[in-house]
C-alpha cells in the first residue's frame, strides 16, 4: 500500500500542535477541549490583526514587532498519563523523536524575535479594503485531511457546488459524485468532507489560507468572499495517511471542479510517477510542503534526498520551507536550492482546528499555506495576473535573508505587499 505522512507529522498534531490557547501572552486558556498533553506557547506578542478577531494578535507569521524577546514551550508528560503508550507507538511508527515522561518531560527554548519577519500582509489589506478594483473568483483545492466545513470562521469561506442539490441521493451534475456539495472524501470514498478530530489538520490549513477576518477568531490570508476552499480529503486516520490513488484522484477531482490553486502539505520519501504526471499534465498551481526533516528532527537538504511531491521537477509547484520568527530557517525545515523555492512562517502558527476550534501547530505543512493564502490573494485582486504568472511574482518579490542564502531558490521569504505591487509604475 502506497502511503504518505503528512507534514506535520501526526505525532505534531497530537501533541505539539493542539495545546492550551493563551489568551495572553503568558497566559493559558483551553481552546475548547482537554489534553493529556499541553503545549505552552508564549507569543511573540503583537497588535491585534483584526480587530474582530480576538486572536489574531497571535498570528505572527502576518506581522512580527518583536516585541517578545522570547517563545517558550513547555512540554510535559505524567508518567501516569495512559495515553502516553500510544503517543510512542506512534512516534515510532513515524520514525520520529518519541516523547518522554517524568523528571525529562520538560523542556524549554528560547528564541529572540526580530521585527519585520513577517509576510507584510497588513498594507496589502490596506490597499485591498481601500480599492474599488474588480475581484476575481477563486477556487482553492485543500487535498488533506478533511475540513471542518461548518467552523464559525471558515463556513462562508468554503466553496459550495451550486449544479448538486444537497441530500437527494442523486448526482445532479453528473459529475460521477453524488451530493458532492462541498467537495469529496477520496479517503473513504464519500461526500463527508469533515469527520472529526483527525481533520485537525486540513482545517488549520484552511484557516490560514481564508479564514473569515474581522468576524471571529483568526484572520485567513485571503478574502473568503472571493476566494472559496475546496475540502479534498485525501488522508485520514489519526496517522494522517493516504494512498497515491486517492491523491491523484483529488487532484483530478479539484481541477475538473474549478480549482485553481492547490495546497499540499504532505509527501514521502517515495518516487510516484503517475502522481508527477498527473501534477505536470494540471494546470494548477500547487503550493507543497517541503518537509520536516529526517528521523532525529534535523531538515534536509532534498536536493540530495528528494522528498515528494516538493522534489518534483515541475513549474506549477511552489516548494515552501519552514521560517522562524528570528529570520533562520527551522532547523527541522527541509531545504534545498533546486527544489525548495521560497520560505514562510510554519512554526507556533495558530488557526482554526476542528470543533470551533483554534489551535497552535508547527512545520511546512503550516508554511505553505501561508503562500497559498498569499497566492490566492494575489491571483484574486491582481486580475490583470495569468494563473501562470503567480508564482513567478511570488518569488521574485521575495523579502532575501543571509539565512536562507543557499537553502531556498529565491534565498527568501514571501511578501505579500511587494507581490500585488509587481509589475506597477
Amino acid at each position: 500500500m502506497k502511503r504518505y505522512k503528512r507534514r506535520a507529522a501526526a505525532l505534531a498534531l497530537a501533541i505539539c500542535t493542539l495545546g492550551a490557547f493563551p489568551a495572553q501572552a503568558g497566559q493559558e486558556q483551553e481552546a475548547g477541549r482537554d489534553y493529556d498533553f499541553r503545549a505552552y506557547v508564549y507569543g511573540p506578542g503583537v497588535e491585534n490583526l483584526s480587530s474582530g478577531d480576538p486572536y489574531s494578535q497571535y498570528q505572527w507569521g502576518l506581522k512580527n514587532d518583536g516585541e517578545v524577546e522570547y517563545v517558550e514551550i513547555v512540554n510535559r508528560f505524567e508518567d501516569s498519563n495512559p495515553m502516553l503508550a500510544n503517543y510512542i507507538d506512534l512516534a515510532n511508527y513515524l520514525g520520529i523523536p518519541a516523547p518522554v515522561s517524568g523528571p525529562d518531560a520538560y523542556k524549554q527554548k528560547t528564541i529572540r524575535a526580530v521585527p519585520g519577519i513577517d509576510i507584510n500582509v497588513l498594507p496589502a489589506w490596506k490597499e485591498y479594503d481601500s480599492s474599488t478594483s474588480e475581484r476575481r473568483n477563486v477556487i482553492v483545492a485543500v487535498i488533506d485531511t478533511g475540513i471542518d466545513i461548518n467552523h464559525e470562521d471558515l463556513k462562508d469561506s468554503i466553496w459550495v457546488n451550486e449544479d448538486e442539490i444537497p441530500g437527494d441521493g442523486i448526482d445532479n451534475d453528473g459529475n460521477g459524485f453524488v451530493d458532492d456539495v462541498n467537495g469529496w472524501n477520496f479517503f473513504s470514498n464519500n461526500n463527508q468532507v469533515y469527520v472529526g478530530r483527525e481533520d485537525d489538520h486540513g482545517t488549520h490549513a484552511a484557516g490560514t489560507i481564508a479564514a473569515s477576518r474581522g468576524k471571529t477568531g483568526v484572520a485567513g490570508i485571503a478574502d473568503g468572499n472571493y476566494v472559496k476552499i475546496m475540502p479534498v480529503k485525501a488522508l485520514g486516520t489519526e496517522y494522517g495517511l493516504g494512498e497515491e490513488e486517492a491523491v491523484i484522484n483529488a487532484i483530478r477531482y479539484a481541477e475538473a471542479n474549478g480549482a485553481s490553486i492547490c495546497n499540499l502539505s504532505f509527501g514521502s520519501t517515495q518516487y510516484y510517477p503517475e502522481l508527477e504526471k498527473v501534477m505536470r499534465e494540471s494546470k494548477m498551481l500547487f503550493v507543497v510542503a517541503a518537509g520536516n526533516g529526517d528521523k532525529t528532527g534535523n531538515g534536509i537538504d532534498i536536493d540530495v534526498k528528494p522528498d515528494y511531491p516538493a522534489a518534483y521537477d515541475i513549474d506549477n509547484i511552489i516548494s515552501v520551507a519552514n521560517l522562524m520568527f528570528d529570520g533562520s530557517l527551522e532547523a527541522s525545515s527541509n531545504y534545498g536550492v533546486k527544489n525548495v523555492d521560497v520560505a514562510a512562517p510554519g512554526t507556533f502558527i495558530v488557526s482554526t482546528i476542528d470543533n470551533n476550534g483554534y489551535g497552535f501547530m508547527s512545520g511546512t505543512s503550516m508554511a505553505a499555506p501561508m503562500v497559498t493564502g498569499a497566492a490566492a490573494f494575489l491571483y484574486s485582486y491582481r486580475t490583470d495576473l495569468k494563473l501562470d504568472q503567480i508564482k513567478s511574482v511570488l518569488m521574485n518579490t521575495v523579502r532575501k535573508l543571509p539565512a536562507l542564502e543557499g537553502k531556498v531558490q529565491s534565498e527568501g521569504m514571501i511578501d505579500v505587499y511587494a507581490a500585488i505591487q509587481y509589475g506597477r509604475s
